[in-house]
Parts: structure tokens; sequence; C-alpha cells
């Protein structure tokens, strides 16, 4: 008797299984799962990014692990999952943020930048000789429609959130958000609830070194990452809190 197994549904993208199911991309959303935790919160003044930052080996130099990239000067991204994979999809975000600024001479859309990687991530889900992306992106930013923020999945599919999390931490985060998160949060108060979200995951104590953090600004309209400096700041109050 034949098991899917035996028949190689999980052996080949493009063979179904009977109900209905790819199962390498249901490995590759394995791969994200097993990531560090990201998230992204939407503000009503911009979106705040930050992921967990877990130190390895003693010799491994920490400032060269980046979780959280520039794709263009409005918007950013974060990843959970491979990082090999995720380095080959935003250096293809880069390149179609700068030719959108070529062929119309403006910044590109949150959206339509999502769109287009979400694509690329598909097109691997239906060729033979290829696998899925294992990792999912967070893309944050600001445009002309004000603060965005969008995760994407290893199978192409995307849609905006308010709040979201990926990676080994994420359901704790997300059950968090629902009952912390709030539509009119600012920046400030985001990169606060950020921390909160985090310190339920992060092992040990909270500190500037295991956390990464990026904002982005409807003022503004820049992505920059936020310094260790400031990082331990807003742990400070978090701590207040307490």
């Amino acid at each position: 008797m034949f098991t899917p197994q035996g028949m190689g549904y999980d052996r080949a993208i493009t063979v179904f299984s009977p109900d209905g199911r790819l199962f390498q991309v249901e490995y590759a959303l394995e791969a994200v799962r097993r990531g560090w935790t990201a998230l992204g919160i939407r503000c009503v003044d911009g979106v705040v990014l930050a992921v967990e930052k877990r130190r390895i080996s003693p010799l491994i130099d920490p400032s060269s692990m980046e979780k959280i990239l520039k794709v263009d000067e409005h918007i950013g991204v974060t990843f959970a999952g491979l990082s090999s994979d995720a380095r080959v999809l935003i250096d293809r975000a880069r390149v179609e943020a700068q030719i959108n600024r070529l062929l119309y001479d403006e910044p590109i859309d949150v959206e339509i930048l999502t769109r287009k990687v979400s694509e690329v991530k598909q097109m691997y889900t239906q060729h033979a000789g290829v696998r899925p992306f294992g990792v999912s992106l967070l893309i944050a930013g600001v445009d002309r429609s004000g603060a965005k923020l969008f995760m994407t999945e290893p199978s192409g599919a995307y849609a905006g959130y308010y709040a979201v999390s990926i990676g080994a931490g994420s359901q704790m985060v997300t059950e968090f958000f629902e009952k912390n998160y709030k539509p009119e949060i600012t920046v400030i108060d985001g990169q606060l609830l950020a921390l909160k979200a985090l310190k339920g995951v992060i092992e040990g104590e909270l500190v500037s070194e295991k956390v990464e953090m990026a904002v982005v600004t409807t003022k503004t309209k820049v992505f920059e990452k936020v310094p260790a400096e400031r990082i331990e700041e807003f742990i400070k109050r978090v701590e207040a809190e307490r």
C-alpha cells in the first residue's frame, strides 16, 4: 500500500498530494517556524520592526549578523527562516526598488514591492528542479498612502498587518499583540510594545545585545536602525513599568 510519502508527494514541488497540499511548501514553513523571532508593528505615525538576536557562538562577531536590512530609503525588511534565502530575496527587492526609481522617478509603493517579491516566491512553488524559499519576510515602509506593514509566506501569499510576528516565538508574540495592540499606537510606544513582546520569548535577561530594531516614520519617510543606546533606554522603561 502506497502512502503519500511513498508516492513521492514530498519529493517534487510540482506534485500535489491527494488532499491538495504541496509538502515542499509546508517544509519551507517549518524552516520559518524554527527561525529567530521577528515582529512588526504598524503605528499611526510609522512602522516598527524588531527581531531577537542569538549568540550562536562566542567566536562570531555579532555586528556581522544583520537581521534588519534597508531595501530603499523608505522601506526595510526583517525575516525568519533561512538567511541565505532571505539575502537573495532582499537583493531582488533592492533591484526592483531601483528599477521603479529609474522608470518612474519616484519611490516604489510598499505593496507593489511586496507583490513583486511574492511573485518570485510563488514561481519557486510550481517548477520542477527548484524548491520554495524557506523564509518569511516582514516588509515595512512609508509611501504616499501612509505607513504599511506586510508579511510574505514561502508560498508567495502576502497580507497587510497592523501587528505581526514570525519565527520560533511567533505564537506567543501574536497572543501578546492580540491583548495589547491598539490601532492608535505611536512609534515610540510601538518600540516599547515590541520590547515587551520580545521579552517573553528571549532567553535570559532582555538586553540591547539581544535585540535589533528599526523604525520608519511618516514624518521623515526614512528607514533607520535604532541605536543600541536608544534600545537600552527603552529597555529601562520597560523594566520600570513592571
